[in-house]
């Protein structure tokens, strides 16, 4: 499956680049709207601002985004798939101290996507108060409802929109440079900001240039979402069309610079946003609703982002089990509806709290600084260990991106206070879920004890034939967290033995093998007993969500079929009233025992882990086993055991 994908996204053709432009470009491709009205706020213009301010931003998307990124980050395709988890996959080999980065990374990331649909969105409406005779009309109520309907319709999947975002974004990559050429015709000395010493001057010589790094770092922001979509369109798709890409957004970021260097020396912009302000007022209704469509689909990449990201969370265990649809039969495409709702939550709270894209932009951009360090942290470990690049020639590198980046962030610290805050405390929350997660099921993957099977087949063989135990099930399944082929949990043999025994003609059981490919699907078969135990090892992509009925039935069948069990001439357990075979699958699950005893960040830990459990998706329907019929038993996890308990006897008194 993973082949196909791979194949179909290295196709390179006038729809293949089409949909490229449609899927991945929507976050960085309407950084237009925001970016230069962001830089230069209420400040009086001049020389050195305009030029200085707009070649840092065109160096800044040369440096980070076309040689970090397309350059070098999608180098990183875990068999076609990019993004911060699939990274983390590649590399989690070659150091145990992945994991925490990469949970910051990934929380970061999701923090501040919930402010990318209402920046965007509000900068594309907001264009409404310049037409006359609708300057003073609320656009609040017009951002919250066009994203509320967004997430609505995520239901029902984006596979019958979606063929028509690529031509959207097409007419908006057609109108971006066609605006920004208009001005610089009127202003061709705004060609030398393409000069980095002009950035440089600005740096040095502004007051407060490095300050006002924070507005410059918005160009960039859809970078690390540009990586994480690899998967949909392919590297060769993505570098061909980031050449006109980037074409488009520096010829409009140089257009709005020109036409703010014709209002003269110590002009405000007084409210005003450049992209709105180049356009001819006959086009301007026809700019906004262009600029709506775009900041929608912009919107939608960093929804499904969020799907994808949340998925593979689940499927490394950083996350806690939640319901997954597939809204169609589109492939890769998912609606998780609990993160809908809290995303949908987030971008209403941030249209709300912020009130305008002004106050906004004060406080975007400084989480999504955090991941695009962890990605570098990452990207070394890729190129060293993986690409065996020259070590000193990756420290050089990477400590060059490290210090760019860090410059980005210290400046972005100065957003804190603005509302930076908002998206760290959300990043926080995001952290804490997921090392909750990860802690308490590595420490009862720590108390899981596993034995030989091999010890036990004997005592499965006599159970199956004992006449006078009466019979549980034909087929008893049992998953089992049993890497080794030839062991299961000791917990399973307690279940089949103790108390009273589980008899049955065939003992399954089932591991389920998560893997470092995004979507493999393969499984192997070991009979430790012909036709009565049976060991499974289904191997499953990180990125493809299991069907375990699904697959184990179908591995059943394809036994029979090839007579590699005689279970075609036995009994299955159906019946003349009933065809199907009679399954019994016996999930057993753990609880955290009162009789333990712990620190205060352990219990904290621990408590908030079975707590989170306890609301998430229960194992039967995460594993796909909605259909059958399914035996849940509870055993108790024993961390730190009270100690022993003295207790005093009194004599009763008559």
């Amino acid at each position: 499956m993973a082949t196909i994908k791979n194949e179909i996204a290295e196709k390179v053709s006038m729809g293949t680049l089409l949909v490229a432009l449609g899927i991945i470009y929507g976050d960085i491709g309407t950084s237009p709207l925001y970016v230069l009205k962001a830089i230069v706020g209420e400040k009086t213009i001049s020389e050195t601002l305009i030029y200085g301010s707009i070649s840092c931003v065109i160096w800044t998307i040369t440096l980070l985004t076309t040689l970090k990124y397309i350059t070098l980050t999608l180098r990183a395709d875990n068999h076609g798939e990019g993004g911060i988890f699939s990274l983390y996959a590649l590399v989690k080999r070659y150091s145990k101290y992945l994991i925490l980065p990469t949970m910051i990374g990934a929380a970061t990331m999701l923090a501040d996507g919930m402010i990318t649909p209402p920046i965007s969105v509000s900068s594309a409406v907001e264009g409404i108060s310049n037409i006359k005779g609708l300057e003073n009309i609320p656009t609040v109520p017009i951002v919250i409802a066009i994203i509320s309907g967004l997430f609505f319709f995520q239901r029902y999947g984006t596979h019958k929109v979606g063929g028509i975002f690529g031509p959207i974004m097409l007419v908006w990559f057609i109108m971006l440079p066609t605006l920004g050429i208009s001005h610089i015709v009127q202003h061709p000395q705004i060609l030398k900001a393409l000069n980095p010493m002009y950035a440089y001057d600005f740096l040095v010589h502004y007051p407060g240039g490095f300050l006002l790094l924070g507005g410059v770092f918005l160009a960039t922001t859809g970078a690390e979402a540009l990586y994480a979509d690899l998967g949909h369109c392919g590297i060769k798709n993505i570098r061909i069309t980031w050449v006109g890409v980037k074409t488009a957004l520096v010829l409009n970021y140089m257009g709005q610079a020109a036409w703010l260097i014709t209002l003269g020396d110590n002009a405000t912009l007084d409210g005003r946003n450049p992209f709105y302000e180049i356009m001819p007022e006959w086009f301007l209704l026809g700019g906004i609703i262009i600029s709506t469509m775009a900041t929608i689909i912009a919107s939608q990449a960093m929804i499904s982002g969020s799907y994808t990201l949340i998925s593979e969370a689940m499927n490394l265990n950083f996350w806690p089990r939640v319901a997954v649809r597939q809204p169609s039969e589109k492939k890769g495409q998912i609606y998780i509806p609990s993160i809908n709702i809290l995303l949908w939550i987030g971008c209403i709270f941030m249209v709300l709290y912020f009130d305008d894209s002004t106050k906004m932009e004060a406080a975007y951009g400084l989480a999504i600084t955090i991941t695009m360090l962890v990605t570098t942290f990452l990207l070394s470990f890729y190129l060293r260990y993986v690409l065996k690049w020259k070590p000193l020639f990756v420290y050089t590198l990477i400590a060059f991106f490290a210090i760019v980046e860090t410059t980005f962030f210290v400046s972005n610290v100065n957003k804190f206070a603005d509302g930076g805050y908002i998206t760290i405390i959300i990043a926080l929350g995001f952290i804490f879920v997921m090392y909750s997660v990860f802690h308490g099921r590595k420490i009862g993957n720590k108390f899981t004890k596993f034995v030989d099977l091999g010890k036990y087949v004997k005592t499965f063989q006599e159970l199956s034939v004992d006449n006078a135990i009466p019979k549980y099930a034909t087929h008893l399944v049992y998953l089992t967290k049993a890497d080794s082929r030839h062991q299961v949990e000791h917990k399973i043999i307690k279940s089949i033995l103790a108390k009273k025994p589980k008899k049955a003609d065939v003992y399954w059981f089932v591991h389920l093998n998560r893997t470092d490919d995004p979507y493999t699907l393969s499984y192997d078969v070991l009979e430790l007993v012909d036709d009565t135990v049976i060991k499974i090892n289904i191997n499953i992509g990180f990125r493809i969500q299991p069907r375990t009925e699904l697959y184990f039935k179908k591995i059943v069948k394809d036994l029979v079929e090839n007579k590699e069990l005689n279970l075609h001439i036995r009994p299955d357990g159906s019946t003349k009233y009933n065809n199907e075979p009679d399954f019994k699958f016996v999930v057993i699950e753990k609880f955290l025992s009162v009789e333990n005893e712990f620190t205060l960040n352990e219990g904290l830990l621990l408590n908030s882990y079975f707590f989170l459990k306890k609301w998430s998706l229960n194992d039967e329907l995460y594993f796909g086993l909605d259909k059958s019929d399914v035996e849940v038993e509870y055993t108790p996890l024993l961390y730190h055991p009270a100690e022993e308990v003295v207790l005093q006897r009194i004599e009763y008194k008559k």
